[in-house]
């Protein structure tokens, strides 16, 4: 940024902008609803590792409406100093980086203790989008954004390792199954179903996919994924650019329509099921041509149709939940994963408290590509370690890589001596 006037009000403006846009109907509200009660501070999974003002979901969003009430509210632009409103200088937004990257998840669950019903977390994705049209967004972030503009996934993992590891697992299955029938049909037209997964299942958590893969193939289910676009991130929804998460959107949407399924199903990803199914629409402002819900919700279907007959018993270990908050608190499924869990493991057991009352892990809010706020968000953690330790489980059940991630890093720092595993791995166990 350079010094010169000129420049200084442009970017101003260019932030304004992005500010009103951000505001905009209900989200003004919130922006002048803060109390500053406090009550916030004991629902916050960062405020709890780390007790300091800063931290408080309350003082992170007031940095926000800061810049608002600067120059939406008459008293704002009249007497600044008066209110608390601030001018929004490059500076002003250096400090505001930290804050809503580094100091929040944007998991919502300050949101549901707010005595005036505050949505801290709108107002913290406000914040993201203004400091994404000025370019303000951290470069691991930001990184993993251009990576999926520019190859298709956020892992730029190229086509011929997308096959050369299908071929792999196939093998696999064949062999565990029993079976030479078994296939990962790829780029495949006509059939029923597009599978869009997390480029980690390609990389680091090729048991994730094996195990869809096995429970398609037993539930007789007509699929393909896109060596293309198959990737069920959409870390534009992290990084406030809506330019970049709608146009994230519309290659799958497109790609769906040219492969000629009848619906996507979307792998076990929180911020990618709300991005797709919630948010895509908003983004892309108009209805999509072709269904998509959560593999979560197809697992249970197949377990009522009978096309997967599971043995609970091959499951003997205690299983517990972590409820990923973009799937659950923002994006409403925290049924269909209990019903599956209950049916496929023999002893079940839920952490506390869970479903929307759940604590954030720490990973969310793309906080693992920020390497930069990396010792703050494992010592977030802190709290979900306790929940785990308090049930007694051996293995954790999360329906989100991202989180499952963070649990393995919290299982590592805090002792815990447990396994993460993804609903459809567990599923898959006790069907073989």
């Amino acid at each position: 940024m350079g010094d010169n006037g000129q420049s200084r009000r442009e970017f101003a403006a260019q932030a304004r902008a992005a500010l009103q846009r951000a505001a905009h109907g209900l989200a003004a509200y919130h922006m002048n609803a803060c109390v500053r009660c406090g009550l916030c501070a004991e629902s916050c999974h960062i405020y709890q590792s780390q007790p300091e003002p800063p931290n408080v979901p309350g003082a992170k969003a007031a940095r926000v409406i800061s810049h608002y009430r600067r120059h939406h509210t008459l008293m704002g632009r009249l007497a600044p100093s008066l209110v608390g409103a601030r001018d929004l200088t490059p500076e002003a937004l250096e400090e505001l980086v930290e804050t809503v990257y580094g100091r929040c998840t944007a998991c919502g669950r300050c949101g549901l203790h707010c005595s005036m019903g505050l949505d801290v977390a709108a107002i913290i994705r406000a914040g993201r989008h203004m400091l994404a049209s000025v370019k303000m967004v951290p470069d691991g972030l930001q990184r993993t954004v251009d990576n999926q503009l520019e190859t298709g996934n956020q892992m730029a993992i190229p086509r011929e390792e997308v096959l050369s590891t299908a071929e792999w697992l196939v093998e696999d299955l064949q062999l565990e199954l029993g079976d030479e029938d078994v296939s990962i049909p790829i780029d495949e037209a006509g059939h029923r179903v597009l599978y869009l997964i997390n480029p980690r299942e390609l990389k680091f958590f090729p048991l994730s996919l094996m195990a869809a893969a096995g429970i398609f193939h037993l539930a007789g289910e007509s699929w393909t994924l896109s060596s293309r676009f198959f990737d069920v991130t959409n870390y534009g929804l992290f990084s406030g650019c809506h330019t970049s998460a709608g146009e994230l959107t519309r290659r799958v949407v497109d790609e769906a329509r040219q492969l000629g399924v009848e619906e996507i199903i979307l792998s076990e990803c929180g911020h990618g099921f709300r991005s797709f199914r919630w948010e895509g629409p908003n983004w892309l402002e108009e209805e999509y041509a072709v269904p998509m819900r959560s593999i979560l919700e197809l697992l249970e279907e197949y377990l009522d149709n009978g096309r997967i007959k599971p043995d609970p018993a091959k499951n003997q270990d205690r299983v517990t939940l972590h409820d990923p908050c973009n799937l659950v608190r923002w994006g409403g499924v925290s049924e269909p994963q209990r019903r599956v869990l209950r049916r496929v493991v023999s002893d079940f057991v839920e952490m506390s408290p869970n479903r929307k009352d759940n604590y954030c892990c720490g990973g969310g809010g793309g906080m693992l590509s920020m390497s930069e706020y990396g010792e703050r968000r494992v010592a977030s953690g802190g709290i979900k370690a306790e929940q785990i330790r308090a049930t007694g489980a051996k293995i954790v059940a999360t329906p989100c890589h991202n989180c499952a991630d963070q649990l393995l890093e919290i299982n590592k720092n805090y002792g815990l001596g447990v396994e993460v595993q993804a609903v459809a791995e567990l599923v898959y166990s006790s069907l073989t």
